[in-house]
């Protein structure tokens, strides 16, 4: 049957196929071997994230992720734990990005479902969550390793190391465009846009290129981006960042800037659905845009040392289902799976702290874009961020390309100090928040 709903603030309608032919797709696309009969209880996991509002874009599409990658794990028997293979389950729960709605969710999800890992995005909902955390010894992970401190010792960033990963971007920009001189930035004042502007100004500080003016914060409730495109370009900049701005903001944006005539280069953190982006401009005025996530088509993604199972099969199948709704977050919470499965195993028990001291206990772990360090005391409080390498990712004729994977524990080595003298004006340092 055919069915409305909202993604990446647009009304989309697509065909419900049957659950056994969903399930053959997973199964074409596991390349894994013949399935085997699950032996053990199913293990829960929570999905705490927004599933609808602004925010969705970083939530369902992830959750839609991840059932991909549970009917893949259950197709070749579930997950091994002290030789009893166990099927896995994802539990979902909406909590629009508000923090009493997402500590009502996490309450249910451990109480009522009894999940054993919880997954979540993070941010402002965090500290609706926290003393859930404390009180019930779960694990959590989060896209958001600024929610880390001293004392969110069950809470790790497994996958993305928002925004510290920013950096790639403008070093890669400084090295192959040094013409560019001058940038402006803007992005909506909350948990998610401050941090990430600390870290673009740091970034374009160590790169050499300088701020025309203060970062341009706009409430989170702004809807008419006109004027805010007008400031931005008012001097002509080289360089327009659009910080860790939603898709709501990005698209609105991106498009003003072209109806206002701008020329110059433009750098976000995302560009989610930017094929809906190239249709309101042209591909020629997307041409050249950095970003941070790249399609999992893409062949630079076919190296030895990518930990991500069959990265371009995922692609298929997730566009196959969920066609024009691949984003950022659509791989990020399947891979945060493949830690804690390998982790569950090797500790031969699901439970919360078995995992965690299992996945982090060497220091080292298999991030998607290679082997990482567990990090983050010096910027967060705790080494609970897995750090490595990131790619750049840059729209060449329409398709977007991994140009480069560019170390992060590099860049910090180089600069951590310029990192943390702005995260502090803005107030993000662990011990400030």
């Amino acid at each position: 049957m055919f069915v409305e709903f909202k993604a990446g603030g647009h009304t989309r309608r697509k065909f419900l196929k049957s659950a056994s032919a969903m399930a053959g797709l997973g199964l074409m696309g596991a390349h894994l071997p013949g399935r085997a009969a699950a032996d053990g209880h199913v293990i829960k996991i929570g999905f705490l994230a927004p599933l609808t509002g602004p925010v969705a874009a970083w939530g369902k599409p992830g959750l839609d992720g991840c059932r991909i990658w549970a009917e893949w794990i259950n197709a070749a028997g579930g997950i091994n734990i002290g030789g009893k293979m166990h099927p896995v389950e994802f539990i979902g729960y909406d909590n629009e990005y508000d923090p009493a709605k997402a500590r009502t969710g996490a309450t249910k999800l451990i109480r009522e479902d009894g999940v054993k890992f919880i997954m979540m995005l993070g941010g402002d909902t965090w500290p609706g969550v926290q003393p859930v955390a404390e009180r019930t010894g779960m694990l959590f992970s989060t896209l958001l390793p600024s929610d880390l401190g001293p004392d969110t010792t069950t809470l790790i960033a497994p996958a993305e190391v928002h925004p510290i990963y920013n950096v790639t971007g403008v070093e890669w920009l400084a090295e192959n465009k040094p013409e560019l001189k001058t940038a402006v930035m803007c992005a909506q004042d909350d948990a998610l846009g401050l941090p990430s502007v600390a870290t673009y100004l740091a970034a374009f500080e160590a790169a050499g290129i300088s701020m025309q003016h203060d970062p341009l914060l706009f409430d989170p409730a702004t809807t008419d981006f006109a004027p805010v495109v007008t400031r931005l370009i008012s001097d002509n900049p080289d360089i327009v960042c659009l910080d860790t701005c939603y898709s709501d903001y990005v698209h609105p944006i991106t498009e003003q800037l072209f109806q206002q005539g701008y020329g110059g280069q433009i750098i976000s953190c995302t560009a989610d659905f930017y094929d809906q982006m190239i249709d309101r401009t042209s591909a020629e005025f997307l041409e050249g845009f950095v970003f941070q996530f790249p399609d999992f088509d893409d062949p630079a993604l076919n190296q030895p040392f990518i930990n991500f199972n069959d990265p371009n099969k995922f692609f298929e199948v997730y566009n196959e289902r969920h066609p024009g709704e691949w984003g950022a977050v659509s791989w990020e919470y399947a891979s945060i799976m493949d830690l804690w499965k390998s982790a569950a195993e090797g500790a031969g028990s699901a439970e919360p702290g078995d995992v965690l001291a299992a996945m982090t206990g060497d220091g080292t772990g298999a991030h998607a874009f290679g082997t990482a360090e567990w990090w983050g005391e010096d910027l967060f409080g705790i080494n609970n961020a897995l750090v490595g390498n990131w790619p750049v990712v840059v729209i060449e004729g329409g398709k977007a390309r991994i140009k480069e994977y560019k170390s992060i524990p590099e860049w910090y080595a180089k600069h951590g100090e310029l990192l943390k003298k702005h995260m502090s004006a803005y107030g993000q340092m662990w011990d400030q928040r």
